[in-house]
């Protein structure tokens, strides 16, 4: 099992957008988040009062290019409790921004939006660990039912004060072109649990426990011959955290005996790769406090 941080898994997702200024007020006026830095090619956007990047937007380099037809299905900002999703839902509807479901998974509540250039979102708490149902084989099993809107409406503050500086990104759903290929590389080569298998057509990864930090469907078709299309709109990229040098040692080693290509920067300690679908994601070192 690799060991990820025991808050913070999937570290930022880095988002290609084409206008910089429209898709950096969204996600400050309608998700709450706070600028950390920002210039004319790129914002970095965090929690508020919290100074860790979560969401970076880069401005295209061309106005022709298309969307990626694979890459991200959605990002997930986890908040610390179910107060905090009632009181993000009551602000959605204040600004009368729509949402695309809101769903009680079992061992979660969450809303879905979509961003302006169609970036998908989750925002979502867990509940607590005794609620999760959680088989013998460690697969914990998920649903798909119709969240109690008015019981998470009834508890949220009367003002939204942005998003609350302890959420993080839980996790990170991605368009992929084939399972199969899939599974051996986040399960046999990075070495994370296989939490749930939607019939073949998704699938869950994780560590220590947890329901799942990366998922993966085959949703939206399995061609992926214009895919990756440089500088693309949508993801370019999302980083996953590790805690220990070791385990970034491990990966390496496991990366080499599969002769499969990566970066490694040194002076970072970052391992750069691409899954069978062609996502980039960088293996970082996790920074604990």
């Amino acid at each position: 099992m690799t060991e990820l941080t025991q808050k913070r898994h999937i570290g930022k997702v880095v988002l290609t957008v084409k206008d910089l200024v429209q898709m950096t007020q969204f996600y400050q006026k309608i998700i709450g988040m706070e600028v950390i830095t920002q210039n004319s090619e790129a914002v970095v956007l965090g929690a508020k009062n919290n100074s860790q990047g979560l969401i970076v937007l880069q401005q295209a380099t061309s106005d022709h290019l298309g969307r990626q037809t694979h890459g991200l299905f959605h990002l997930a900002l986890l908040l610390p409790t179910r107060e905090a999703l009632g009181t993000m839902l009551q602000h959605l509807i204040d600004t009368t921004y729509p949402l695309t479901g809101a769903s009680d998974h079992g061992y979660s509540e969450a809303i879905y939006l979509n961003d302006p250039e169609g970036n998908g979102i989750e925002i979502y708490w867990d509940k607590p660990t005794s609620e999760w149902d959680i088989q013998p084989d460690g697969q914990i099993i998920g649903v798909t039912e119709q969240m109690d809107i008015a019981g998470v409406l009834k508890i949220a503050q009367s003002h939204f004060n942005g998003l609350p500086s302890t959420s993080y990104l839980g996790h990170v759903h991605l368009a992929v072109a084939d399972l199969k290929e899939t599974a051996h590389f986040y399960h046999d080569v990075l070495n994370l649990d296989i939490t749930l298998n939607l019939g073949g057509q998704a699938l869950f990864f994780a560590t220590e426990g947890y329901h799942h930090h990366i998922a993966a469907n085959t949703w939206l078709g399995t061609d992926t011959a214009e895919f990756p299309l440089s500088g693309a709109l949508g993801l370019a990229y999302y980083t996953l955290l590790v805690t220990q040098q070791e385990r970034l040692s491990e990966m390496r080693q496991r990366l080499d005996e599969q002769n499969y290509p990566y970066k490694w920067d040194e002076m970072t300690s970052t391992l750069t790769v691409t899954d069978p679908t062609g996502i980039l994601m960088k293996i970082e070192l996790a920074q604990i406090d």
